[in-house]
């Protein structure tokens, strides 16, 4: 079964860093995009950084500067590292990635199971 394994997190002070982890378990025939949102209590899901397959990035304005999402297509692994975090950072952070489990099918969504991001003022 194809999962996606979070690892990181934890509670900071404002101001501080945390990095997250993911990483694709199971067997599949390749990685499309993979990215990571966050989910405030009492607010939607919304998409914070995406990290392309060529490599190249896109960021909320909210955490533009601040974030940065990179991946490792060869391991595939995906980090998110958190600097100069706000308390308005905080949530579940979730990573997604879109893949092809098998090279007859079509592309599909996964998602990790979220890890919990503190920041205390």
């Amino acid at each position: 079964q194809v999962q996606l394994v979070e690892s990181g997190g934890g509670s900071v002070q404002a101001g501080g860093s945390l990095r997250l982890s993911c990483a694709v378990s199971g067997s599949i025939f390749s990685i499309r995009d993979m990215t990571w949102h966050r989910q405030a209590p009492g607010k939607p899901r919304e998409l914070v950084a995406t990290c392309f397959k060529d490599g190249s990035t896109n960021y909320a304005e909210s955490v533009k500067d601040r974030f940065t999402c990179s991946r490792d297509n060869a391991k595939r692994t995906m980090q998110l590292q958190m600097n100069s975090l706000k308390p308005e950072d905080t949530g579940v952070y979730y990573c997604k990635a879109d893949i092809i489990e098998k090279v007859v099918l079509p592309a599909s969504s996964i998602w990790g199971r979220g890890a919990q991001v503190t920041v205390s003022s």
